[in-house]
């Protein structure tokens, strides 16, 4: 009959009930005990029972009293430590239990027998129910003291239990498996050398190239960034009076700075998991900070709800959907062969242009008239104290002069020159079929596609629910629109955006869609989920 885990189950509620019930009426102290000591025998006689084949201890006498001493020495110095309050008897059953557990269980080798599993859960049940059965009966003030505590665990249980079936038991076991080895049948003991295999694969985590970071262009461009944003809140601060001022200039050269920095990392670290932290970060700074710029700019604005509409409206695509888009995007014709994706047929025309004189000169021209025009952006932001419009107009000329040196100089797009006849022939992009590792980066652009729109929404709400006073007070102290921006608005939503962070962690963790269809993992670009489903339904392991 309790073959049945259902049944077990079953049981086990039953009589855990009756104890309980029975401890809530019952007065006499040994009458207390025995109850405790005869449903603590039950149900531990049914654990031993329904034990799993794989986990079955091997007793170890020498193990099992070391366990037993060191939980009774640490009962009894709880109960020393608590000012000797309590039932030193209860606290040392206690002690003695989590010992017995350790000891006779947890550290044995798992190749025993159905008795010996009978025993030490027998025992267990035995010292945790005398250690429950040893309490006395709560008397009316402690009956309600109890009712008015233990509100919160009723409620919350359903939800705790949910939790625990679906994510915490589940990882529980997974982590248990992976110290096993064998087929599903023949489950053996293997220690930690699973993981061990597993951290040393290089297909997994390699930091072989780490090295490499420190003689790349990116990495020193983005410490010649981040010094930057500290040179402007060095200088803003002293303005106001102090060392350094966290002005939204600083900030967005900083933040920057450390978005390039990673990527100068993830680059040169590769493997597995190493694309899944590149995925983690991309999008958590570009999808939290582009939803973040639309929402603002679009409040109150006219047409916001037709550019949020826009915005969000990749929500409504699938992943594989907007993978199948995105990779007709980036697909790369043969370099004879008219290009159909949009990004290869922009970049060939940009080298075209390039190797224009014509086109180069009025590009260039071009180019230098909106540098001039947010060189004049930038000086009035420095007047009127707008720091991010000061930022942001020099970084983007920065990028905006390179261009014109391109254009001028080496040349840019996609062009080779063939050096025995000097023809140019057109030399496109392997978005994510080659270019490794960057073409991690161009599926990332897909999920922020997707995203940047959830995050505009949950933002855009949490903004017009910040308080008007709080911005018309700023207002009347003085504070120019970015500095109430990031001084009054930002803090109030500052929560919104630890959710919105916390559950773009949780999705990219799973994202298995889009590298599946776009590259199926290759070139490159596995991730976990993608690992998981290859070794689990591809190669059976």
């Amino acid at each position: 009959m309790l073959d049945s885990p259902e049944m077990a189950t079953l049981v086990a509620v039953v009589v855990g009930g009756g104890v309980g019930f029975a401890l809530g009426v019952v007065e006499d102290r040994m009458q207390r005990l025995a109850i405790g000591v005869v449903g603590g025998a039950v149900l531990g006689l049914l654990a031993g029972f329904m034990a799993a084949e794989t986990i079955l201890p091997s007793i170890d006498p020498v193990t099992t009293a070391v366990g037993v001493l060191v939980g009774a020495g640490l009962g009894l110095a709880v109960w020393l430590l608590g000012g000797r309050d309590g039932d030193i008897v209860r606290n040392v059953l206690v002690g003695t239990a989590l010992g017995w557990l350790f000891g006779a269980w947890l550290a044995a080798e798992f190749d025993g027998t159905r008795a010996g599993a009978i025993i030490v859960s027998l025992v267990l049940g035995i010292l945790v129910g005398g250690a429950i059965g040893r309490r006395p009966r709560p008397n009316n003030v402690e009956r309600s003291e109890i009712a008015l505590s233990s509100r919160k665990y009723i409620f919350l249980t359903p939800a705790l239990v949910f939790v625990a079936a679906a994510l915490v038991i589940p990882l529980g076991r997974t982590i248990w498996l992976g110290f096993l080895t064998g087929n599903p049948n023949d489950l053996q003991w293997n220690g930690i050398e699973n993981y061990t295999k597993l951290f040393s694969d290089p297909d997994i985590i390699n930091f072989s190239g780490f090295t490499d970071m420190f003689t790349s262009g990116l990495f020193w461009i983005a410490i010649a960034v981040i010094a930057a944003g500290v040179v402007v809140g060095g200088v803003v601060g002293r303005r106001l009076g102090h060392s350094f001022e966290a002005s939204p200039g600083s900030l967005s050269l900083m933040a920057g700075g450390a978005a390039l920095l990673s990527f100068a990392v993830f680059v040169n670290i590769r493997g597995t998991i190493a694309n899944n932290l590149w995925w983690i970060f991309s999008v958590i700074i570009f999808a939290v900070g582009l939803g973040l710029a639309v929402a603002v700019l679009a409040d109150r604005a006219k047409g916001e709800n037709i550019a949020k509409s826009l915005i969000f409206l990749p929500m409504a695509i699938s992943f594989v959907g907007a993978s199948v888009i995105w990779r007709l995007i980036y697909v790369a014709r043969p370099a004879q062969d008219q290009q159909t994706g949009v990004f290869n047929t922009i970049w060939i025309k940009i080298g075209e242009w390039s190797n224009s004189a014509t086109a180069t000169v009025v590009i260039a021209a071009i180019l230098g008239l909106v540098i001039a025009g947010l060189l004049y952006l930038a000086w009035r932001g420095w007047q009127a104290d707008a720091q991010a419009v000061v930022g942001s107009s020099l970084a983007v000329s920065l990028m905006l002069a390179w261009l014109i040196y391109r254009f001028v100089g080496p040349g840019i797009g996609g062009f080779v020159v063939n050096e025995a006849t000097g023809t140019v022939i057109p030399d496109p992009v392997l978005f994510i079929s080659g270019n490794a590792p960057w073409n991690n980066f161009w599926m990332m652009v897909v999920f922020i596609w997707i995203q940047t729109g959830f995050a505009m929404v949950i933002f855009s709400a949490a903004i017009k629910a910040v308080p008007e006073d709080l911005l018309e007070a700023a207002r009347i102290d003085g504070a120019t629109e970015s500095q109430s921006f990031w001084r009054v608005t930002v803090p109030q939503i500052f929560p919104t955006i630890g959710v919105v962070v916390t559950t773009l962690i949780v999705t990219v963790l799973k994202v298995f869609d889009i590298p599946k269809v776009m590259t199926n993992g290759n070139f490159g670009t596995q991730v976990l989920a993608n690992e998981m489903w290859e070794r689990a339904f591809t190669q059976l392991d």
